[in-house]
């Protein structure tokens, strides 16, 4: 009886997670490559209204960071891979954000 009350909780949270927005995805993935937390949001606020959807995809291949300590990745290491997606407006936003974000 208690496997049937867990299924509905376990569906509601699978449907809650597939809604998050763009800027959490992008938040979230800012992190897992290796940035703080708080250069992530301010630069995924200002990147989210910047970049389509599409570009924003091609941004979470950078997972491939994923695993490396936040102290070892610099930010022109960040910049370096994000320079390897061949997309001159993600690199000018990323690039933009970064510089704003460092001085906030």
């Amino acid at each position: 009886m208690k496997t049937y009350l867990a299924l509905p909780l376990i569906a509601l949270s699978l449907a809650l997670s597939a809604c998050a927005t763009p800027e959490t995805r992008l938040r979230s993935g800012l992190v897992d490559a290796g940035l703080s937390p708080a250069m992530s949001a301010c630069m995924a606020e200002r990147m989210v209204d910047r970049l389509s959807l599409l570009q924003l995809r091609r941004l979470s291949s950078l997972g491939s960071l994923k695993g490396r300590r936040i102290a070892d990745l610099t930010l022109d290491q960040f910049l370096h891979k994000v320079r390897a997606l061949k997309d001159p407006e993600i690199l000018a936003v990323s690039t933009s954000s970064a510089a704003v974000c460092a001085f906030r």
